[in-house]
């Protein structure tokens, strides 16, 4: 097809490359050249792409004009590939800290999170808060039950109330996959008996905690938003995440909803429905772990976990208002998580606040080796969120041209945040460049779709196309063209940011950007039977992710403020290898500050709350 290796981007050796304020490193904007399509135009598309010959040259016009030609098939890059991103053990220096050893059981880290919380006593008087709405957390639940104020057998009870309104004709919210209101009664009264017994497991126990269907959690099956992956991969034990929140008395509730395969960032499923967003539920939740935020945005669980390839915890955490955690790779498990991809992913959380996020963090912080290739034990520090002596000193690397490649609103939000926490902690921005931010881009995305191809070729050989949504079959479509040159120049991409970011990082502690590049956008009509193909607002949602994913390093995103429709804004704090600490330190900082103007979403149920 006329195919030239002179298409191709010369890469410069990276020790040539200027990562100051003042370099002439291009700051490259996203040419996204796919318009916005659902229902019979999708479907004509998709017969379009799906044709052998035609298909092809589609395909490979698309490739081509999206820049993957140019910046990654036909580069010529001198460094070497970089398969995983896997980190040795190295102190990240966070401050303010404990560090227990993560042989501790699930139970025991549990303990040791919950010293380092603010005593309630005096919660209030030291955040001096007057909250506009308050969402009630893990310990808020604890308290609850310790005190007889309520059961978990109550809450239960009143959740489930609470997700079949929500799935009334006139909500139609979307949030859960399966649930089994037996079994999760069923967990409550175990969890109510020890608490009447006075012998509850930890602060968790009788807490209710969704779970993302890409994760393994008996009794349900494990669909990863399809309606056939189940009949291919059958659940037969819970995921190593699942086994740690079980140990500690959690009430697994069910599966949340999310984007077919994990492939999509709006959270739009053809089969199970849309989830929609609880401050407006005519917008989009953001994917994949749609489901999951948009239950905690709701009310209905303080915490639910997620897996994020691509900014898939963050991006729905964000748009719904909530906290996502996404940890160094490496830190949780991937023991029971289906393939989608394996370089990129990694369990997540997402929670009402940074407080719920470190208490789960600390409960699923039990793998031992930081990497594969040197079996080296990572030390699990906690934060002492407690102490009115924050972290001092810190720099944050903010590349301007990047920060403020988002709305407006966005950019103002995050903008003044960003400076009223600086100014109150004495902290310091430092301006950068991070060069190369689009070329990882496409590099991440030609990594976590290949991957994803590779992982369910044996089933898609003999699946009927017509069992798939036609946005997944467009992707589908584009993923299985990619080569092994393509994967392999990818890679070494991977090796180049990871030498940029190591480099930024000997000088501060964390980036900061915002976390998505537009705010949740209308849901439209035509999208519920096919999905939807949005590239464009795909690629402004994942535009400040990649890195996270790409490279395994630590990320938490936390609300900041709305824009102008009161649509949630979320800022993110981006950290070296295993500096989870001080990320939950800085989050809680921010949350601090803006917790007092958190507003509640539309839609929202008090599970605590008696009636």
């Amino acid at each position: 097809m006329g195919i030239s290796f002179s298409q191709g981007k010369i890469y410069k050796p990276v020790v040539d490359t200027d990562l100051g304020p003042n370099s002439n490193e291009i700051y490259i904007t996203a040419k996204v050249k796919a318009p916005r399509i659902a229902g019979f135009i999708l479907k004509i598309c998709v017969w379009f792409l799906e044709l052998k010959i035609i298909g092809d040259i589609l395909v490979y016009i698309q490739i081509k004009n999206n820049l993957i030609h140019k910046f990654v098939s036909f580069a010529k890059i001198k460094e070497p590939p970089l398969f995983a991103p896997n980190h040795a053990w190295e102190d990240p220096k966070d401050q303010h800290i404990i560090s227990v050893n993560p042989d501790l059981s699930a139970v025991e880290r549990i303990r040791e999170a919950t010293k380092c919380l603010l005593d309630p006593s005096i919660e209030k008087k030291y955040l001096n808060c007057s909250y506009i709405f308050h969402r009630w957390t893990i310990m808020d639940f604890s308290r609850a039950y310790n005190s007889g104020e309520t059961s978990p057998l109550m809450v239960a009870k009143k959740f489930v109330s609470s997700l079949q309104d929500s799935s009334k004709p006139h909500l139609q919210m979307s949030f859960f996959i399966e649930y089994n209101i037996e079994d999760i009664l069923e967990q409550a009264r175990e969890s109510t008996h020890r608490y009447q017994n006075g012998r509850p497991i930890s602060v968790l126990d009788g807490v209710l905690i969704a779970v993302k269907d890409e994760i393994d959690c008996l009794p349900y099956s494990t669909t990863g938003g399809t309606k056939w992956l189940q009949r291919f991969r059958t659940c037969k034990k819970d995921a190593a995440c699942i086994k740690n929140l079980r140990l500690c008395g959690a009430i697994l509730v069910g599966k949340t909803n999310m984007h077919e395969l994990g492939i999509g960032t709006s959270g739009i499923n053809p089969h199970y429905g849309v989830t929609r967003n609880p401050y407006d539920p005519e917008k989009i939740a953001g994917g994949s772990s749609s489901g999951s935020a948009a239950v905690v945005s709701a009310g209905l669980c303080p915490v639910a976990l997620g897996v994020d390839g691509g900014g898939s915890v963050r991006i729905p955490a964000s748009l719904c208002g909530v906290v996502g955690l996404k940890p160094t790779n490496g830190r949780f498990s991937h023991d029971g998580i289906i393939p989608l991809n394996w370089t990129v992913g990694n369990v997540g959380v997402l929670a009402g606040t940074v407080e719920d996020a470190f208490i789960v963090y600390a409960a699923l912080s039990d793998h031992l080796l930081s990497s594969c290739s040197t079996k080296v034990q990572a030390i699990l520090n906690l934060p002492l969120l407690k102490s009115t002596n924050l972290v001092s000193d810190i720099k944050l690397a903010k590349y301007d041209k990047w920060f403020n490649h988002c709305a407006d609103d966005i950019q103002i939000c995050c903008d003044k945040a960003l400076s009223i926490l600086c100014k109150k902690h004495g902290w310091k921005t430092l301006d950068v460049t991070i060069p190369e931010i689009e070329e990882m881009r496409i590099a991440h995305y030609l990594t976590i779709g290949t991957e994803l191809a590779t992982s369910f070729s044996p089933h898609l050989e003999n699946l009927n196309f017509k069992e798939i949504g036609c946005d997944t079959r467009i992707a589908l479509c584009m993923y299985r063209s990619f080569s092994g040159r393509d994967y392999l120049n990818a890679q070494k991409i991977r090796n180049r940011q990871m030498y940029f970011h190591k480099k930024i990082f000997k000088t501060a502690e964390i980036i900061v950007a915002p976390t998505i590049g537009v705010t949740a956008y209308p849901i439209k009509d035509g999208v519920f039977k096919t999905g939807e193909l949005d590239y464009k607002n795909g690629e402004a949602l994942v535009r400040f992710s990649i890195a996270g994913n790409f490279l395994g390093l630590p990320a938490i995103t936390v609300m900041v403020g709305y824009d102008r429709s009161g649509l949630p804004v979320g800022l993110q704090f981006i950290g070296k290898p295993w500096s989870e600490a001080t990320l939950l330190h800085l989050a809680y900082a921010m949350q601090e500050l803006c917790i007092n103007d958190y507003k509640k979403p539309k839609i929202f149920f008090d599970v605590l709350k008696k009636d």
